[in-house]
């Protein structure tokens, strides 16, 4: 499968942990794992919370390079 988000790169830019954004979200931290190595995606309202909490936008989470 192809890298589609950048999540794990924002959350060590914004010093900020899966652990810590699994608790924001109330997700389990192996979810918020999973979709930091790529294996799973979160769908597109969970998406736009991750952008909020991490205060960038969504298109900055999304790889566009290899679309």
């Amino acid at each position: 499968m192809e890298d589609i988000n950048r999540l794990k790169i924002v959350l060590v830019e914004r010093k900020k942990t899966g652990k810590w954004l699994a608790e924001q979200l109330g997700k389990n931290p192996s979810t918020v794992s999973k979709w930091c190595s790529n294996v799973s995606q979160p769908d597109l309202a969970t998406l736009v919370k991750v952008a909020s909490l991490l205060k960038v936008d969504v298109q900055e989470l999304i790889n566009t390079t290899k679309l």
